[in-house]
């Protein structure tokens, strides 16, 4: 076996379920999951019916489906690149489709190390854990960028030393945050390019979360938005990943892209025809079709807005943390021992939410994820807020 394989870590709900497998949740209450960022707002009407279409799914069944995608579903994605981020991508030579973004980040990874000696990959920290594993698998080493309270939880990309920047060859970004929900600046962005020059790596954009966001005037920056106004209309070094996962509340559907430098994703895409993860045909036929609508996605976000304004003076009373920019998490401070928080309320009242140190590594002298936990507010509007109330008056009662 692969020797790389001994160095990847428990995934953190591995180590949710390990830290609960002795004790039970409170039977006195439902169990209400706030630790996995899965939807549960109702997909798209027009997505189940484009999906039970029986004559036109047996067609689509019985043909081998294109890794580069259907033209039909790549003029789709383009569309939505330029009329989200204003970015002219060609869809033969810069857009690939894939099986869900998280398929991607990895596989992405293995296509990529390699031409350095001693290869560095920087990731958020806390962070994504594919971030990690495919750093590891790809023969790299991770460095982790903390995002703290300090810092405005997001990483302070100019502190890196330059020793790291010369033997990077991939760094990972994710904005709006997970489990932040900060938005990185365009001018950091800006300045990552210049290094991306500098130092010959690649940008891998990870902006799955883009939209879901409290304002509608004020959609968060993308990476190919921002390559575009600085003049890079060819996004050198530059590729963004999206799904519909979040934006279309389509998990299973296990479909998103991945768009940028036409050079790196046609070195990606003969990687991608031996790995055979093209997405079935009638995938392809729905993925395109929910590109192609905003609607559902606005409603999707006046779902999440309103439970923002509710839940946000409730927390209010009992934790500090930032409100977020984008995305559908609280990144909450227990001020304290966050594992044992996490246990003793899923204890007291069947609620699970995600230690924010199973989200983190020790860097730098800490770990950015102690202290605080990832509460993903995916159930309906009537649970969350009944798991927000009995989150405070626990909390406030524990303070006693």
């Amino acid at each position: 076996m692969n020797p790389l394989l001994a160095r990847l870590k428990p995934y953190p709900f591995e180590r949710m379920n390990a830290l609960k497998a002795d004790t039970a949740g409170n039977p006195a209450f439902d169990h209400i999951a706030l630790s996995i960022g899965e939807p549960q707002h109702p997909p798209p009407a027009f997505i189940i019916e484009a999906l039970t279409d029986g004559p036109t799914l047996a067609q689509d069944l019985t043909v081998y489906p294109q890794t580069r995608g259907s033209s039909e579903l790549r003029e789709s994605i383009a569309k939505w690149l330029g009329h989200r981020f204003g970015a002219k991508v060609d869809p033969e030579r810069q857009i690939l489709p894939v099986a869900g973004t998280r398929e991607a980040l990895f596989s992405f990874a293995q296509a990529v190390f390699g031409s350095k000696s001693d290869p560095v990959g920087i990731l958020p920290n806390p962070f994504y854990q594919i971030y990690e594993g495919a750093v590891l698998l790809g023969g790299a080493s991770p460095y982790f960028a903390n995002t703290d309270a300090a810092g405005g939880f997001l990483p302070d990309y100019r502190s890196i030393d330059e020793g790291i920047w010369r033997r990077t060859e991939l760094v990972y970004l994710c904005s709006p945050g997970n489990p932040t929900g900060r938005t990185i600046d365009k001018d950091v962005l800006l300045w990552l390019l210049d290094q991306a020059d500098r130092f010959d790596f690649i940008i891998a954009a990870d902006e799955c979360y883009s939209e879901i966001y409290p304002d509608e005037s004020r959609p968060p920056p993308g990476l190919l938005q921002v390559a575009r106004e600085a003049g890079r209309t060819d996004f050198t070094r530059c590729v963004v990943f999206h799904s519909l996962s979040k934006r279309s509340n389509l998990p299973g559907l296990r479909s998103g892209f991945v768009a940028g430098d036409a050079d790196v994703l046609s070195r990606y895409f003969q990687y991608r025809t031996y790995e055979g993860c093209a997405l079935g045909t009638h995938v392809q036929r729905a993925s395109a079709a929910a590109w192609a609508d905003e609607t559902h996605v606005v409603e999707n976000r006046a779902l999440y807005r309103r439970k923002f304004e509710i839940l946000t003076p409730v927390l209010d009373k009992a934790f500090s943390f930032t409100a977020p920019d984008g995305g559908f998490y609280h990144w909450l401070d227990v001020s304290g021992d966050d594992r044992s928080f996490a246990l003793e309320l899923f204890q007291a009242h069947n609620i699970t939410v995600l230690p924010g140190s199973f989200l983190s590594r020790e860097a730098h002298g800490l770990n950015p994820g102690q202290g605080y936990v990832r509460v993903a507010w995916v159930a309906g509007l009537e649970a969350c807020l009944s798991a927000a109330q009995r989150m405070v008056e626990w909390t406030l009662a524990q303070r006693k």
